[in-house]
């Protein structure tokens, strides 16, 4: 039995991707290291070829994407050859279409599938969720605060990225579709209702401009907060989530390219100019090549949540909230996603007794709320603190 990691390479016919799965980890009863590595592998157009690799493995970590085109035949081997799956995912209308489509059957298989193992979304879901914990009472509503430092070289992420948000905006109509098919009921409001914060602001929390987070942390927070409340009848928590800007010139460069990107992404011709030369309409921020290592190794992400709540004293239904706690997660910028989806893994590997009961596609949050995940990432540079507030 076998962790699978998985890599993505173009092959010669053009689009077509494989995957190539390697073995890093054998078991018999407990985990051990292997001192030599062998490859299996599966090409995602060929399902025969990923259910013998689903067959010879127990969990599989899926780092192709987009995954809008090479992630559903993954997980449909998975869940019908019995292993579990996790995957680094910030695609909502696929991660959201995988609960619709195979939870059921997850479920009944006993295979746990969780999306969005990595920098999306493990630090905003698994940060709401420490923070809910170390709040003295009711936490009813929370926001965070994204910021990234560089080094010298700047930063520079890969276009997988890249594509897989020139496609996500296009196809905007489609995952409001799909979540009508999923019958999404309104959580309960407890207490104070959040407060919907402008397209750009100055934010005083962090001096400096500021714009709602356009990745996938608001619906897989809000995913996992409905799986609490349905499932564990714990007090749902409204979030809001945002990226600091910085100055006035980031903020020029960022209406700037905000307007290009929403001029061509609507049309088919002005997608393939953006997929085909993302360094120059990002203005160097993604790339075919990725980052260098030494960009990797100067990068590094800060996640500060502002949250407000009730003391165990004060009822939620009565009055304002009366108490504040402010928290932050931060680590090391692209290799945090890495770090998060090995402990993600090795979580569901370790500790089954304390996932939910049954199988099913999960969000991170819904699927390591009961388990040791935080202390994990703690040990390996993912650090969640409490800066001030009510601490339980």
């Amino acid at each position: 039995m076998a962790v699978l990691l998985t890599s993505h390479s173009m092959l010669p016919c053009g689009y077509a991707k494989c995957v190539m799965h390697l073995p890093i980890c054998f078991f018999s009863g407990k985990p051990e290291l292997k001192s030599e590595v062998d490859i299996i592998v599966a090409d995602v157009g060929e399902p025969d070829s990923l259910a013998a690799m689903c067959k010879q493995g127990v969990i599989v970590l899926n780092c192709v994407g987009p995954y809008r085109f090479y992630g559903e035949n993954v997980v449909k081997a998975c869940v019908e050859n019995g292993a579990h799956y996790i995957d680094i995912c910030g695609e909502p209308q696929f991660l959201e279409g995988m609960q619709l489509n195979y939870h059921s059957q997850a479920a009944e298989k006993g295979v746990y599938v969780v999306g969005s193992c990595g920098f999306d979304s493990i630090p905003a879901d698994m940060g709401v969720l420490y923070s809910r914990d170390q709040f003295k009472g009711t936490l009813t509503a929370i926001e965070s605060f994204l910021t990234v430092s560089s080094g010298s070289e700047g930063s520079c992420i890969h276009d997988g990225t890249w594509q897989s948000a020139i496609y996500g905006f296009a196809d905007s109509e489609k995952l409001r579709s799909l979540r009508k098919k999923l019958g999404y009921a309104p959580l309960p409001v407890v207490g104070s209702k959040i407060k919907k914060r402008g397209t750009l602001f100055y934010s005083r929390e962090m001096d400096q401009y500021a714009a709602p987070f356009m990745g996938a942390d608001p619906s897989v927070v809000k995913r996992t907060q409905r799986y609490l409340y349905e499932e564990r009848k714990d007090s749902p928590v409204q979030y809001g989530a945002y990226a600091g800007i910085g100055g006035m010139t980031s903020v020029i460069k960022l209406l700037f390219g905000a307007m290009l990107f929403w001029l061509m992404v609507n049309f088919s011709f002005g997608r393939s100019l953006l997929i085909k030369f993302p360094e120059f309409f990002s203005f160097g921020w993604f790339s075919k090549a990725g980052p260098t290592r030494k960009q990797m190794a100067e990068s590094s992400f800060c996640l500060t949540f502002f949250g407000e709540g009730y003391t165990g004293d004060q009822d939620p239904a009565q009055g304002k909230p009366n108490a504040k706690i402010r928290t932050q997660v931060k680590g090391p910028g692209y290799v945090a996603t890495p770090i998060a989806m090995v402990q993600a893994a090795f979580t569901i590997l370790h500790e089954p007794k304390s996932l939910p009961k049954t199988g099913g596609v999960y969000t991170p949050g819904a699927a390591f709320a009961k388990t040791t995940l935080i202390d994990r990432l703690n040990k390996h540079g993912i650090q969640f603190s409490v800066l001030s507030g009510p601490e339980a």
